[in-house]
């Protein structure tokens, strides 16, 4: 625990102007991010006594080790600049609401030749119009079907259109009318597009005039007795109908707004938005958050128009947004937004009439969303502390291991052996920080002299982040830290055996790459209180040899084995049994769980990328479409390593000095492995005697066997 004195600025040094503001941990890392009209009076507040704080203030401040601070010219560009710092760092204690599920939304693509409707969830493309957010998926079907009467746009996959294309068939909609089949040129690109757009039209509000369009049409099909026609158009209107009434009337003078409300208590608060497109409700979502430092209903409601409004931009951003409370000061954050949306945006709070009524619904809802979340949080909050602590009985730890790292090695048969780091931290994954490795000391198959090498990586680039920063222990000196600190890269990367390693711990595939700079997560910069392995004794002893040849003693060692779930302790002959029922032995096997998982996917991308690899790669200047038309002239690899150097000129756009360097590249490359049959056991060779290569596509060998019998292989 740190004393805010020992980092507080000199009286004078923290200017009296608009600014966003830092603190930070004894790893630098940012732990809050905080914007201020003047930043001397709001820092100020932080370095007062103890007392007199917040008890979140207050563990924030005796959590971070300095503070530092940018100026900027208004107070626009300090919620600017604080928006994209809580996005980058992703501070522990600043308001960061949750969101438990990922909302369905209507999106039409309107950046592809043939526009597609199509339910999406997730990021939001460029080139896409979007519709929503819908509470559920199959709302947004059933509104589709009904709206593909009148507007028959395209909803197949790219796979079932190119499908389509090549037969000349369309699909079953295509068959029924529920698509204007543009697969089969039923239809122009243009008029479908134009399709689209009114499509798109409809699901704005803009319902009358299609509306009032149809009852004409049928009154004129009607009036000529084409009876026929008439009832079609009777039935879309019908269709029409049926779906606007999907969404109620809640504004009659069809008001584009956004609500919000906010719902709290002391320890959390729940945010609710309604989308009012058209006078009608067209998409609902809420939040969840912890207050994780003294807050106002204005500054939360600020944070929710952050996360809400900061991706977006032009008619995302709707022209009023009604609030129960308006952030202090209201003028740049209500500048913010009208930059944003790119017109004037209204943001206030209703007084009278059915837009605080129907405020009041919200906020109803965002009462039932907090209690509901309380139900089901209540539990799991308490279950992960008990596991915590149960974890530091068992394993006789000074306090709970708020951070948890996991390794597990995977390999198939010995070979494209890697391994993988999972990190827990509170008893919840933080995917952020996986991490990935090659074994590169050794080849073959060797658990246990695998896990000491990847031990080893992972702390040498811990101990070289300490010593790059200078957070050694006092009167510790960078030479005595333990072997091979020394060696470090002029990258920053430090080697496994003295010499350079070229991906150290490689980027991850669950989270978004790391950055090496200052303020950012650095690769390995942070210790676990508890490594996890994923064996037994072997296993754990390598891990404790590795630390030990490191000189770091202040991290715990334990190994899961899967057969009885035991527990095993460095220098230990018998486990630790937990028992069955224990909290702390279900986070430990979810913990190795997902280390194993994060391994062998990462197992089987290696082995998938080897597997579809060719001679043919490793010859310089020869791109995608000449490796193709050597294929395709010679038949395959086998073929073209026979040819001579005069038949690979004779392929179109393959010069004498690119076949020379094909056939130098083909000679020096071993054949492939012999197909065999592994029910029979015996080499399948081709006609001409040969043994035979398996392969999916040419020049791209595959393991011989079935799936199932490749996946008992793996480990």
């Amino acid at each position: 625990m740190a004393d805010p004195s020992s980092y507080r600025p000199r009286p004078g040094e923290i200017p009296d102007s608009p600014g966003v503001y830092r603190f930070r941990d004894e790893h630098r890392r940012v732990i809050y991010v905080g914007k201020a009209k003047s930043l001397r009076q709001r820092l100020a507040n932080y370095f007062q006594d103890l007392a007199n704080l917040h008890p979140r203030t207050r563990t924030m401040v005796t959590t971070a080790a300095s503070v530092e601070w940018t100026v900027v010219s208004t107070e626009v560009e300090a919620l600017q600049l604080e928006y994209s710092w809580i996005k980058e760092f992703d501070p522990r204690f600043n308001v960061k609401y949750r969101d438990d599920k990922s909302y369905p939304y209507l999106a039409v693509t309107m950046n592809e030749e043939f526009p597609r409707v199509q339910v999406m969830r997730g990021h939001k493309k460029k080139g896409v119009r979007y519709f929503g957010p819908y509470g559920h998926a199959w709302a947004i079907r059933d509104t589709v079907d009904l709206l593909l009467r009148v507007f028959p746009v395209r909803t197949c996959s790219a796979g079932v259109f190119k499908n389509a294309a090549r037969t000349g068939r369309p699909c079953l909609l295509g068959y029924i009318g529920k698509c204007s089949a543009p697969c089969v040129e039923r239809i122009s690109p243009e008029d479908h597009r134009e399709l689209a757009e009114e499509f798109c039209d409809f699901m704005a509000g803009r319902t009358g005039t299609y509306l009032r369009r149809l009852e004409r049409q049928m009154a004129d099909a009607a009036e000529e007795m084409e009876y026929e026609r008439a009832a079609r158009l009777r039935d879309d209107i019908g269709a029409l109908k049926k779906a606007m009434e999907k969404s109620a009337v809640v504004l009659a003078d069809a008001t584009d707004a956004d609500l919000i409300a906010v719902a709290e208590d002391e320890l959390e608060a729940a945010v609710q938005i309604f989308h009012v497109r058209g006078g009608r409700v067209r998409g609902q979502r809420g939040w969840v958050t912890d207050k994780v430092e003294e807050i106002t209903t204005g500054a939360l409601v600020e944070h929710a128009l952050q996360q809400l409004y900061g991706e977006e931009t032009g008619d995302a951003v709707p022209k009023e947004v009604l609030v129960p409370a308006l952030p202090d000061p209201v003028e740049p954050v209500q500048q913010w937004l009208t930059e944003r949306r790119g017109s004037g945006v209204s943001l206030r709070i209703p007084q009278r009439g059915d837009k605080k009524a129907l405020m009041a619904t919200v906020e109803r809802n965002a009462q039932q969303a907090l209690v509901l979340h309380k139900t089901k949080r209540a539990s799991d909050l308490t279950t992960r502390s008990r596991a915590l602590e149960e974890i530091a009985e068992a394993l006789d730890l000074d306090s709970a291991p708020l951070r948890i790292e996991c390794y597990d090695i995977s390999h198939l048969q010995g070979d494209d052996v890697v391994a993988s780091m999972v990190v827990f931290e509170d008893g919840l994954a933080r995917k952020s920080e996986y991490r990935r490795f090659q074994i590169k000391g050794f080849a073959g198959q060797d658990d246990v002299r695998s896990m000491h090498e990847v031990i080893t990586r992972r702390f040498r680039r811990y101990l070289a982040e300490k010593e790059r920063t200078g957070e050694w222990a006092d009167g510790q000196d960078a030479d005595t830290a333990g072997p091979g600190v020394g060696d470090v890269a002029s990258d920053g990367r430090v080697p496994a055996d003295g010499r350079a390693v070229p991906d150290d711990g490689e980027a991850l595939v669950d989270g978004p790459a790391l950055k090496d700079d200052d303020g950012r997560p650095k690769r390995f910069a942070y210790p676990p209180q508890l490594v996890v392995v994923d064996g037994g004794q072997p296993q754990v002893a390598a891990a404790q040899r590795a630390l030990d040849e490191l000189g770091i003693d202040d991290i715990a060692v334990c190994g899961l084995a899967k057969r009885l779930e035991e527990v095993w302790l460095p220098g230990d002959d018998d486990p630790v049994v937990l028992p069955r029922t224990s909290e702390g032995l279900y986070l430990l096997q979810r913990v190795r769980d997902e280390a194993h998982r994060f391994a062998i996917t990462y197992q089987r991308v290696k082995r998938a990328k080897r597997f579809r690899s060719s001679p043919l790669d490793d010859v310089p200047g020869l791109g995608e479409t000449r490796k193709q038309a050597l294929i395709k002239h010679f038949g395959s690899v086998k073929k073209l390593r026979a040819a001579t150097i005069d038949q690979i000129c004779e392929v179109p756009g393959i010069g004498r000095k690119t076949a020379e360097t094909v056939a130098v590249a083909l000679a020096r490359a071993a054949p492939a492995a012999p197909a065999v049959n592994t029910a029979t056991g015996e080499i399948m060779e081709d006609e001409d005697g040969a043994p035979e290569t398996t392969t999916d596509a040419p020049g791209e060998p595959v393991t011989a066997g079935t799936p199932d019998e490749r996946r008992g292989q793996e480990r």
